[in-house]
């Protein structure tokens, strides 16, 4: 019968995908596999020595965590968390982990395992998945009433256009055009309310193409009163299928929302110049649309204007929903519905002085098989 090679036990919990930490009697980070320096983006050297509690606290019952850990030091019985936020090098993880006992020996004390499973991926689908059905939603909605709206438009111009022409007196010709002319502004809202009928024209397309498009448009719109920064990789490569026309819509939409939040907060830039950023990357294994891709290319628009108010961060996306006296809410949902017909999204991070619209467009055929 063959023999099996003696096996590095190290080497295997090395090549494991799940986060293994090991902690000493101490509570004291003793050895973290290959997939937990990953997760931690620390090293062995780095880590060990260093206090668990560090990376496990929890404002709320950091106490109950430290108990609950000597507890399956202990008695070993295995202690595990749900949902729980850690924070290494200053960045939030969400991860579910488990604790239990490890005998190293008679003469030695027992160490503490921790397998830690990260679910910021899960976490971020789930939430995808919920506001894309609630935008699809509200978008029905909103084109169910814009074409409530637009039926008796027509009426109302067309009696209008009739009344004015039975009338003798020139006078009443101002309040006859004063309505035609609102009933057409109410018109041109319920058609941008419906959105475009007209499906994407795929064809190659270099990213950096409608970024300069816009970025020439916002220079004459501004007077060069703007300071717009480009921040391009410049390897990426014309292989991206798009509809050209939309991209610039949707660039164009973001970029505008930008520059009049910039311009009508001018109070905000008492000590620095107003400054759009317009930057590419490459990300690598993002979930777009509950599909993980291998890579996707991302388009930041930036700005240091007073960012997004708070209470309306979760629904920018939703048509109506602005934080401007002058916005009608529908650009941000127009451009999120033209990227989903890409199978793209738009992320957005705000803060005062700092505002990053992020989209993000997959390349074709390179999902990661689950």
């Amino acid at each position: 019968m063959d023999q099996y090679p003696t096996v590095d036990y190290r080497l295997l919990v090395d090549n494991l995908t799940t986060a293994i930490l090991l902690v000493d009697s101490d509570l004291n980070i003793f050895y973290l596999n290959s997939s937990c320096e990953t997760l931690f983006d620390i090293s062995l050297l780095r880590a060990s020595g260093q206090p668990v509690m560090n990376i496990l606290h929890a404002p709320t019952d950091h106490f109950k965590t430290h108990d609950a850990l000597l507890n399956t030091l202990k008695n070993g019985q295995a202690y595990t968390r749900r949902e729980a936020t850690i924070n290494v090098n200053f960045k939030d993880i969400h991860v579910d982990y488990s604790a239990s006992q490890l005998n190293t020996g008679k003469t030695t004390p027992p160490l503490l395992m921790i397998e830690l499973n990260p679910i910021d991926r899960m976490l971020k689908i789930s939430k995808e998945e919920n506001l894309l059905q609630q935008h699809q939603v509200t978008r029905q909605l909103i084109r169910g009433v814009a074409h409530e709206i637009k039926n008796p438009l027509g009426g109302i111009r067309g009696a209008t256009q009739l009344l004015a022409r039975s009338l003798s007196d020139p006078q009443y010709e101002e309040f006859t055009d004063i309505i035609i002319s609102e009933v057409d502004r109410l018109r041109n809202l319920a058609d941008t309310m419906l959105g475009s009928r007209q499906l994407p024209s795929y064809e190659p397309v270099n990213v950096h193409e409608p970024l300069e498009r816009v970025r020439s448009l916002i220079i004459n719109q501004t007077k060069k009163k703007i300071k717009i920064t480009r921040d391009y990789d410049l390897s990426l490569p014309d292989v991206l299928k798009a509809d050209r026309d939309q991209l610039i819509q949707v660039i164009l939409n973001i970029s505008v929302n930008a520059v009049q939040a910039m311009t009508e907060n001018k109070e905000f830039f008492t000590e620095h110049q107003p400054e759009l950023i317009l930057r590419t990357r490459i990300q690598r294994l993002v979930t777009i649309n509950s599909i993980l891709n291998k890579s996707a290319i991302r388009i930041d628009i930036e700005d240091n204007g007073p960012g997004v108010p708070e209470e309306i961060m979760e629904s920018i996306f939703y048509p109506l929903v602005t934080g401007r006296a002058k916005g009608t809410g529908l650009g941000l949902s127009i451009a999120q519905n033209i990227m989903h017909q890409h199978n793209g999204m738009i992320e957005c991070q705000s803060i005062a002085g700092k505002t990053v619209f992020s989209l993000y467009l997959p390349w074709e055929s390179n999902h990661v098989t689950q």
